[in-house]
């Protein structure tokens, strides 16, 4: 894990999520977001019956969508892909399920040449060298 101190970079969604909780001094200048992440923003709303919550996070997915465009999982990605799951599998963890989405936003990194800026940096330890992983402070002080 490094401290932010680059031009661009991938937030991941945890990321997005928690953007007001964040000190931007921790952030690149430029941030941008995979399309794996709008997807997950997307099924948001449709994930709760909580309708305050609802709102929130359809809120949320507008002013993600009004501010970025994202990047897309494209052949290079896929390509990624591939080198990413195979150091999640040999560092012994699984690479299915919730995980498979991160590694979807993180080969998007990987493809576009961007540190990926995620909450959850343990999550990527096993990927080593693979991938330049930064984890942000928040205004609570911690990564």
């Amino acid at each position: 894990m490094t401290e932010a101190a680059h031009e661009r970079g991938l937030a991941d969604t945890s990321v997005i999520i928690s953007l007001e909780d964040i000190a931007p001094e921790s952030l690149p200048a430029e941030l941008a977001i995979s399309a794996v992440t709008l997807a997950e923003l997307t099924a948001g709303p449709h994930t709760t019956d909580d309708l305050p919550e609802r709102a929130r996070r359809q809120d949320r997915l507008q002013r993600v969508e009004s501010t970025f465009d994202p990047l897309p999982f494209d052949e290079a990605a896929a390509r990624a892909y591939g080198r990413l799951y195979a150091a999640v599998v040999t560092g012994g963890r699984k690479a299915h399920g919730a995980r498979a989405m991160d590694l979807l936003i993180a080969a998007t990194a990987v493809a576009n040449q961007l540190p990926l800026y995620t909450l959850n940096g343990a999550d990527f330890r096993s990927l080593g060298d693979t991938l330049e992983v930064v984890e942000p402070v928040t205004r609570a002080g911690r990564p």
